[in-house]
């Protein structure tokens, strides 16, 4: 089962959630597999401190020129949607920081004047922690190119009973690129009225990729009651809330887990699980098989 944590905007506890939960599974004996898919800004691994065992690069294969082949037509220049190529004085320049090898110009040169060359954008890194296998990509400063991290940390799933994903905040290419398999996703959110704009912009991700999903409401005794409002309103369903404990603070503050340090948060996190778990279930079971019958599950 694949769990993706996600949020509309930075900041909400997405990697404490994912964290806690991750750990409350490995505790009951769960084979859990923990993706750090934040590759702009990992940080689970603050918290889990895991043993990394292996390290491997990202690559994407981006163009070069056979400069005896170019006639300076320009062509490559104007089909290229990322204004990763420009043509001076007939001579094709190629900007790698800008190129999503997309491989337009390859396709319509009429001098097949261009072959594919490997260009890192990244490193993966595989390690374990608490009973959690974890998988982490960190995107090389300066790139553009996270979602083919995340494809990489993606491919690195074993066969865990429980595949955790922390995604990168927002609702942008690298958001869906790590939610869009998920069979579940638990929607992070604040009770301010940002939250509730950055919830609102989260929802409609998760509508339009068609994936069940639920709403985690973190320091939910400050802010206002906007956030709980629009989601009885909308039909969406609240399985966790977290308060504003001084002490998760704390915890948070030293890298440490929630779950560890104040073990009556276990209840919660495992009662969050139990509800993902129903809640998925039931999905399950509502969807038709190939000949328009629901199917039993």
């Amino acid at each position: 089962m694949k769990i993706a944590i996600a949020s509309g905007k930075g900041g909400t506890g997405k990697t404490t959630i994912a964290t806690n939960l991750a750990l409350t599974l490995a505790d009951t004996g769960t084979n859990v597999q923990l993706l750090d898919c934040d590759v702009e800004e990992p940080n689970c691994h603050i918290f889990l401190k895991p043993q990394i065992e292996s390290s491997s690069p990202v690559t994407v294969m981006i163009p070069q020129v056979i400069e005896e082949k170019c006639t300076g037509c320009g062509i490559c220049a104007e089909v290229c949607e990322f204004s990763a190529i420009a043509v001076v004085k007939n001579k094709v320049l190629i900007f790698p920081e800008l190129c999503h090898g997309c491989g337009a110009c390859l396709l319509f040169c009429p001098e097949d004047a261009f072959v594919e060359v490997p260009r890192e954008v990244g490193v993966i890194e595989k390690g374990s922690s608490g009973g959690i296998t974890f998988t982490q990509g960190l995107l090389n400063i300066g790139e553009l190119m996270s979602p083919a991290v995340i494809s990489e940390v993606k491919k690195s799933t074993g066969d865990p009973d429980v595949l955790i994903i922390d995604s990168p905040p927002g609702t942008s290419c690298p958001v869906i690129e790590a939610v869009k398999d998920a069979d579940f996703v638990l929607l992070v959110t604040e009770p301010t009225p940002f939250g509730l704009n950055d919830l609102k912009l989260a929802v409609g991700m998760a509508q339009a990729l068609h994936l069940p999903f639920a709403v985690a409401i973190n320091r939910s005794d400050v802010g206002d009651e906007a956030v709980a409002e629009y989601c009885r309103r909308e039909n969406i369903e609240i399985f966790l809330e977290i308060p504003d404990d001084r002490r998760i603070a704390e915890a948070y503050s030293r890298g440490s887990m929630v779950v560890r340090e104040l073990p009556e948060y276990l209840k919660t996190f495992k009662t969050c699980w139990d509800r993902i778990r129903a809640f998925s279930g039931n999905e399950a079971s509502n969807k038709p098989d190939s000949d328009g019958t629901a199917k039993e599950v």
